[in-house]
């Protein structure tokens, strides 16, 4: 198993993707500390994950909550080989009907904490560790409201090439998965509520060459290969997800022929 003996950290990981590359690092011999804000959804995963799983609550938005983190981590670890930053919310930013309280809410969850968190990890890693963020195809597909969203996965990325530079020389590896529509609840919340799964692929699926919505699985399973020593050789690189969305855009059923 490729993560025997090896421990992780995946911010986010009560659900969605982040909760499944929990389960797959688990099922390839790691321990995996998770967090989440809420504490029900919290346990819940920690009881599906077992007992190889670590759950801590935490606001990542708060600089405390992430060193209180950190020391949970080294007390039951004592080191980190892999850190996956998952955790991000989203939110509709439209021009000329957002605040600068609820635009900023969103970057500090999806670019700040994802700083702060891989800043505050370094003390508990050594070579041959492993940064994984998680960004986005919304990055550059100029969705309409999506501002803020799609300015802090564009950082992301930036960001993660710049933390490839400064580890290099301490032999740890940072890289980028980035995902397209994915089959997760984020979907059917907040101002999306009432929305489901199956009706977003339904409705996404046209404009997707694949013609779907990718599963958590598929984008856990490119996190894993670059938290991997299958990935020994790789920094600073990008593992797209998104069937073809932005590499073969003209291959989506909306555009075919007959």
């Amino acid at each position: 198993m490729r993560f025997t003996g090896k421990t992780a950290l995946v911010t986010g990981g009560n659900s969605g993707i982040g909760f499944t590359a929990a389960q797959l690092l688990i099922a390839e011999g790691a321990r995996v500390a998770i967090t989440g804000r809420d504490r029900a959804k919290l346990d819940q995963a920690v009881s599906e994950l077992g007992e190889n799983a670590l759950g801590i609550q935490a606001d990542l938005d708060d600089e405390t909550a992430i060193e209180s983190m950190f020391k949970q981590i080294q007390a039951a670890f004592g080191s980190l080989d892999i850190v996956f930053a998952n955790a991000g919310i989203s939110g509709p930013t439209p021009l000329g009907g957002t605040t600068a309280a609820a635009f900023e809410a969103i970057l500090r969850t999806n670019l700040t904490a994802v700083f702060l968190t891989v800043q505050s990890a370094l003390p508990l890693m050594s070579a041959g560790g492993s940064i994984v963020l998680n960004g986005s195809v919304m990055r550059e597909l100029g969705s309409p409201g999506s501002a803020a969203y799609s300015a802090t996965k564009a950082g992301v990325t930036g960001m993660a090439k710049v933390f490839a530079s400064e580890l290099v020389q301490r032999g740890i590896r940072v890289n980028t998965v980035i995902p397209g529509g994915t089959r997760t609840p984020i979907w059917t919340r907040g101002a999306r509520a009432g929305a489901t799964l199956d009706g977003t692929e339904e409705a996404f699926a046209p404009r997707i060459p694949m013609a779907r919505l990718a599963t958590p699985e598929e984008v856990a399973k490119a996190v894993l290969f670059l938290a991997s020593d299958d990935a020994s050789g790789i920094t600073a690189a990008e593992i797209v997800v998104d069937g073809g969305t932005i590499g073969a855009p003209w291959g989506a059923p909306l555009f075919r022929k007959g």
